[in-house]
């Protein structure tokens, strides 16, 4: 068994270093800290209970609502060499009741169970034969009433603990949690006084946008032609619309599965295997149902509708780029969407309290889908972010290079509108007086008698919905909650209405298409996984990620010593597939007489990958900035920063000045002999909230500390 964290690292998993702030949760659930860990999705949530299972005695016991994510999560650990299994509705109770005794006597160190398992007094009788050190609690949000996915049976975890032989440390992990519901995971699990690890909500390699206007089927089929050979999700808010999507592709030539809640549990686990499995390209699924899936290369989330709130929106669309790569996460709007999500909110037996709450989660998801400024920004703020930059460079809104156009004078008209009618409608009425529509309830209101009457005929009403929900975006105008919401002036209406501001508004290109192109090696290279994976029945990603198979195919090891230095290539998958991997590079790198990478290149294992640093380097060099290098490569931006420093740290010539920003130099240079270079955590703590990882090794590197 490995010694520590790090060595659990690389010897399971293959990678050299933690991403940002595993190591920090590692060490407090190793110090019998109870822990809550709000990291995004893709950000390495899995692995920080995962390590503390190899090295604490007993069994680590996982509670999971996505069970169809369990089996891909025991296939991926079983394959690395750590013994685990799962509990859940698909086992017979006689193999229940087998794999909970191999659990207590020693043979897995990670056992997975579904919430609703809590509720069988038989099954928990069982569980208090077993020593468990950690209870490990994914998707915690779901413990709350005011999280967007609430699951009743989350309310029994913290009894459970206390049943136990001993208490467990409790590790909470979620993805997404406002304020409210981090305050509800740590009081209705029980948590005693938790360490509570937030790494931020951004995920740098997606790329949010949203479209509006189009024929959604057309823009779904001309997406689809022009991103050939990704694997994607598309989402869809009724069943209805997932069963007329997925015939429309599948009569295109599309290899599309379908995935919602009116299928038989068989058809929907053959879909996602076969999805899982690389032999389905696109899964049509329901938002109401979600779809557990770790697919680590989803290319894309296309959203066919608006989610009924920014939590739901944020997760599903996390579901793409989980590799760190690049991912596009589109969501295609319409006006319908709002009535189609007013509708839903209006079947469910909520309370009013609880019914107000989520009016006012849909008004933020449609001011998300109007706003002009950068997404990446509402989103990060809406999770409590502070400090985030007015400019992503990464979405559809900060990437539009058209010319601003002043659409001041339309605002005064709705801006006038809304004052004329009392302030006491909604935006369907506004956009109707505007239009100078002759409709019976106008007419009878006297609103045709208005000056603002007709004043906007040119525009469709769709048009005009759109415009106005964008102000109340951007809060020229107000919106209440409820079922019949209301439009009243904004904070920023005075001043355009008398002529001290103007409003200006972006017209927007479409996304980015991603680069589709795949050297040869790289699908040679695929080609053995789906043979192995076939053969050992388990999904392709289970034996290597594609951001592991692109960077063989890019650096050529063909030794043992330097596939051991690939990111993802522990020791037992080494030992696994090693070999056959090796054999089609060298085969490769013969015929094309290419320079693979050595042993001597790789240096001693484990190492980060030698050649990759020193590319990012020679583009550096060239005067692209950090971001630009990032894209180019298909790299995220910590993996290009970590090279720029590894760089600085032998001896290259870097600018510090240019990425270290001015103001933030002192302070850290304060923090650093304080506290001392030795570990970065104290002094990142020390520090404003700003001041990120990359920026202090920045200051250590210039100063030499």
């Amino acid at each position: 068994m490995p010694h520590n964290s790090l060595e659990a690292l690389n010897k399971y998993f293959g990678y050299s270093s933690f991403r940002p702030g595993q190591e920090k949760l590692i060490a407090s659930i190793l110090s019998s800290k109870d822990t809550v860990g709000i990291m995004p999705t893709g950000g390495g949530k899995s692995l920080c209970y995962q390590i503390p299972a190899l090295l604490l005695p007993g069994v680590t016991l996982v509670i999971s609502p996505l069970i169809s994510l369990m089996k891909d999560q025991v296939d991926s650990l079983n394959e690395i060499g750590i013994p685990s299994t799962y509990i859940n509705s698909s086992l017979v109770w006689s193999e229940l009741e087998h794999r909970l005794y191999l659990a207590s006597r020693g043979k897995f160190r990670l056992v997975y169970i579904a919430p609703e398992r809590l509720e069988s007094d038989k099954f928990l009788g069982i569980l208090k034969e077993m020593t468990v050190s950690v209870l490990a609690v994914d998707e915690a949000h779901c413990v709350s009433q005011w999280g967007h996915d609430f699951r009743p049976s989350f309310l029994s975890i913290a009894s459970l603990a206390g049943n136990l032989r001993t208490r467990p440390v409790i590790a909470a992990f979620t993805a997404t949690a406002t304020e409210q519901v981090k305050q509800d995971i740590i009081s209705l699990l029980g948590l005693d006084s938790p360490n509570v690890y937030s790494t931020g909500f951004n995920r740098d390699n997606l790329y949010f946008s949203v479209v509006k206007g189009i024929d959604k089927t057309d823009f779904v089929i001309d997406y689809l032609n022009s991103h050939k050979n990704q694997p994607g999700i598309i989402y869809a808010a009724t069943r209805k619309e997932v069963d007329r999507l997925y015939a429309t592709l599948v009569r295109k030539g599309f290899q599309a599965g379908k995935y919602h809640a009116g299928l038989s549990d068989a058809e929907r686990s053959r879909t996602q295997e076969a999805f899982s499995y690389d032999d389905l390209r696109v899964m049509v699924a329901t938002n109401a149902f979600g779809m557990g899936i770790d697919k680590s290369n989803v290319r894309f989330v296309i959203h066919l509708n608006m989610p009924k709130n920014i939590e739901s929106y944020y997760q599903e669309a996390g579901r793409a780029g989980r590799d760190g790569d690049p991912a596009d996460c589109i969501l295609l709007y319409s006006a319908s969407d709002i009535h189609i999500q007013k509708f839903l909110i209006e079947q469910n037996p909520l309370s009013p309290e609880r019914k107000a709450a989520e009016y006012g989660n849909l008004q933020n998801m449609a001011d998300y889908c109007h706003t002009s400024l950068c997404l990446r920004q509402y989103i990060l703020e809406y999770f409590g972010e502070t400090g985030v930059p007015e400019n992503c460079g990464n979405c559809g809104n900060c990437k539009d290079e058209s010319e601003l156009s002043d659409i001041t004078v339309d605002v005064q008209k709705i801006l006038s509108c809304v004052r004329r009618v009392g302030q006491n409608y909604g935006v369907n009425l506004v956009a109707n007086v505007l239009r100078g529509s002759r409709s019976k309830k106008i007419s009878l209101l006297g609103f045709d008698q208005l000056s603002t009457y007709g004043i906007m005929k040119e525009y469709t009403a769709n048009e005009l919905t759109n415009l106005i929900n964008l102000l109340v975006a951007e809060e020229y105008l107000g919106i209440t909650e409820g079922r019949y919401p209301v439009l009243r002036l904004g904070n920023r209406a005075v001043p355009v209405l008398t002529g001290k501001e103007k409003v200006l508004r972006k017209v927007r290109k479409k996304a980015p298409t991603a680069d589709t192109a795949d050297t040869t090696l790289f699908e040679m290279l695929r080609g053995l996984r789906k043979q192995l994976s076939e053969k050992q029945n388990v999904p392709p990603y289970v034996i290597f990620h594609d951001s592991t198979l692109q960077e063989m195919s890019r650096l050529c090891p063909v030794d043992r010593p330097s596939m051991l230095a690939i990111s993802g290539v522990g020791e037992n998958k080494l030992a696994k597939y090693g070999s056959q991997f090796i054999e089609v590079i060298s085969k490769y790198t013969m015929a094309r007489e290419i320079a693979p990478l050595t042993a001597k290149q790789a240096a001693a294992p484990p190492t980060a990958d030698v050649a990759s640093h020193l590319s990012t380097y020679e583009m550096y060099r060239e005067g692209k900035s950090l971001k630009e290098i990032a894209a180019l490569r298909k790299l995220t931006l910590q993996t290009v920063q970590g090279h720029i420093i590894r760089c600085g740290q032998a001896g290259c010539e870097i600018d510090w000045d240019s990425l270290i920003p001015s103001p933030h130099e002192d302070l850290i240079l304060k923090a650093v002999r304080r506290l001392g270079a030795q570990k970065l955590n104290p002094v990142k703590e020390a520090l404003p909230k700003e001041i990120d990882y990359f920026t202090i090794r920045a200051v250590i590197c210039k100063h030499k500390l």
